[in-house]
């Protein structure tokens, strides 16, 4: 009977042991999935809206519909649990949204209420005032301005005019307004076929953007090109060797980021404006479930984010006010 009693003894110890096991390896697995798919940098169009008619825009405005605030905020909430350390909203134009109060109540939730790392947003420009960056600037980390010449009529021609304001004199007073409120002042230009023989260099030096990033211009089926598309942008299409043209011209530039089509491709976390992640994998925007309706870790298991390209493209740099950035 002692004998059958430590055997017995010694089986529950040892299934006991199986289940401790089972159970911290399993929980092992389910966090480091979790780690590995956290979103750590969102790009938020919410917004197909725009006053400009880019001829290569490839988040077109198929739609007008715009998330109601509370909503929006909820689905902020669920990626700051998911791990995001920045969120950029962008459109569309994001200013549009009730005169820019839309993004700039996102902007103060953000970093007031979720502590978010980095709070940066990507507009034209067109409809910013002083005003907004009295009541939201304290908040923003970074505001990226696109801009892809330094010549007028090249602006026109590639569709970024909509109204009486010379887009080069508001990039300039907007800069001008980022350095008063502490905000780092980013460039964005896309290379294509009217500005891939261009010299910015100037520009770029009068201004001193924090960073210049700068994309070649890239198709994406049902948006600016295909059947179901709004523009057709084969026309602005460049080829490898004209976008490092483009870079080699400006490379004595510190501030320039280049990415070529191939960097791009899956390595940006993008949501539409039903917070649904945009799948490019197939050369497509495919949206899945919206991060409202499903669990957040299966929307970004079925997003098609390549971690690894994200980093290798330097997506994580000092991307917060009080980081320093050396010209």
């Amino acid at each position: 009977m002692r004998i059958s009693n430590v055997m017995s003894l010694d089986l529950q110890w040892v299934i006991s042991s199986l289940l401790l096991f089972s159970y911290t390896l399993y929980h092992f697995v389910i966090n480091r999935k979790k780690v590995s798919n956290s979103a750590i940098s969102v790009n938020y169009h919410f917004t197909r809206q725009c006053n400009y008619k880019c001829k290569f825009c490839f988040h077109t405005s198929k739609t007008s519909f715009v998330l109601p605030l509370e909503e929006a905020k909820r689905g902020l909430k669920k990626l700051c649990d998911a791990g995001m350390k920045k969120i950029n909203f962008s459109g569309g134009e994001p200013f549009i949204v009730k005169r820019g109060e839309f993004v700039g109540e996102l902007v103060r939730y953000s970093k007031e209420t979720l502590k978010i790392e980095s709070v940066t947003i990507v507009s034209n420009g067109s409809l910013i005032n002083e005003k907004w960056f009295k009541k939201y600037g304290n908040y923003l980390d970074i505001l990226a301005i696109s801009c892809d010449s330094n010549k007028e009529d090249i602006l026109k021609k590639i569709g970024r005019f909509a109204n009486r304001k010379e887009h080069i004199k508001q990039l300039k007073f907007i800069s001008n307004i980022c350095k008063i409120h502490n905000i780092k002042f980013k460039i964005n230009t896309v290379v294509c076929s009217e500005n891939w023989q261009e010299d910015m260099t100037e520009l770029i030096r009068i201004i001193k953007p924090a960073r210049w990033k700068v994309f070649q211009c890239l198709l994406i089926d049902g948006e600016n090109c295909g059947n179901d598309a709004i523009r057709d942008a084969k026309d602005m299409v460049i080829t490898s060797k004209q976008f490092k043209h483009f870079c080699n011209t400006h490379k004595n530039i510190k501030c320039l980021i280049p990415e070529s089509n191939e960097l791009m491709r899956n390595s940006y976390l993008i949501l539409d404006e039903y917070m649904r992640f945009l799948n490019n994998v197939n050369g497509k925007k495919e949206p899945g479930f919206s991060i409202l309706d499903i669990d957040i870790y299966e929307a970004l298991d079925k997003s098609g984010f390549d971690r690894k390209a994200f980093y290798e493209r330097g997506g994580k740099y000092k991307w917060s006010k009080g980081d320093n950035i050396k010209w």
